[in-house]
């Protein structure tokens, strides 16, 4: 991901004015991420560059679930047991690629990017 430009116009050691090499585009500028969190289903949508578009889960209740035998359930989501992203997103209970989730058909790991895809995919764990 691209670091966004805070601070164009800088000063010099001495005191002077830096003027900067270029402006700030819509491209430079970073966005909070959005965190998918336990509850009734909602999306928001997001305009991303080249007029393509980004469903994002605001909220999400059932997780897409592959089964050993290669079949896709749907299952409701009971809580998140550990999130390596972030200690603090395991507490507050926020659903990101690599978090273990509880499940009524028991453990998964998400494997897809709620907050970018619009879906959540996940595997069982043993």
């Amino acid at each position: 991901m691209r670091k966004s430009i805070e601070n164009l116009k800088t000063r010099k050691i001495t005191g002077g004015i830096r003027h900067p090499l270029k402006t700030r585009q819509k491209f430079d500028i970073d966005r909070y991420p959005n965190e998918a969190l336990m509850g009734e289903q909602e999306t928001a949508t997001r305009k991303t560059r080249g007029n393509n578009r980004k469903i994002a889960l605001k909220t999400v209740s059932h997780v897409n679930l592959v089964l050993s035998d290669a079949k896709i359930k749907r299952t409701k989501i009971i809580r998140v047991l550990e999130n390596q992203t972030n200690n603090d997103y395991k507490r507050r209970g926020v659903i990101t690629k690599g978090a273990i989730l509880e499940t009524e058909d028991g453990k998964c790991r998400i494997v897809s990017r709620p907050g970018q895809n619009g879906m959540i995919n996940a595997i069982l764990v043993k």
